[in-house]
């Protein structure tokens, strides 16, 4: 099932939630994945901006999160939540962006605790640079990109960016039952930055 939709408007994650259920008859895994970069130091960010990193990035989260509780405690399924390095450490020029990984960690840990006595594990992973369109899409260059990218050479102990199956299959071992004694954890999946 393929369901493209504007996180942003909650009626439309009420929709995504409730057409899931209809099409699967249950929920089991939650992956919050959806996110923006929004580039920028504080002097420049405009609050617009600001809006727009934390409702796609926190938001977002929160409102897919309280919709799919009731279905998870059924299954005694569970949440993955993409973050990234940036929830873990700061960077400059990309504060919005910073503050809404940090968020998302916070989030990962209050809600595992929170939802543990029912069964629900709720976890994270934490990507370096992963190869995807995120930095093309928030507005940078092929070559500045392709300069960020060789960048990783130095930022990454394993000398490269990631690939995108590399943060898949961590997210496949969190949800399955392999993971079952794990909640509330933030991996780290960046190549040892």
């Amino acid at each position: 099932m393929v369901h493209l939709t504007n996180i942003r408007r909650e009626e439309y994650c009420q929709q995504l939630v409730s057409d899931t259920i209809k099409h699967f008859g249950q929920l089991d895994i939650l992956v919050n994945s959806a996110g923006v970069l929004v580039g920028g130091p504080l002097e420049s960010l405009s609050l617009e901006q600001y809006d727009k990193q934390m409702e796609i990035n926190c938001r977002s989260v929160v409102c897919l999160s309280q919709l799919a509780i009731p279905h998870l405690v059924k299954t005694k399924g569970n949440i993955v939540n993409v973050s990234s390095v940036t929830g873990t450490r700061s960077f400059p020029g990309v504060m919005a962006y910073c503050m809404s990984k940090s968020a998302v960690d916070q989030l990962t840990r209050c809600a595992a605790l929170e939802l543990a006595d029912r069964g629900v594990r709720v976890n994270a992973v934490n990507p370096g640079v992963i190869i995807t369109e995120l930095h093309t899409r928030s507005g940078m260059g092929p070559e500045k990109y392709k300069t960020f990218l060789e960048h990783c050479k130095s930022t990454h102990a394993l000398g490269r960016p990631g690939e995108v199956m590399e943060v898949a299959k961590p997210i496949a071992f969190l949800a399955s039952d392999d993971a079952s004694f794990i909640t509330g954890q933030t991996l780290g999946v960046d190549g040892g930055t």
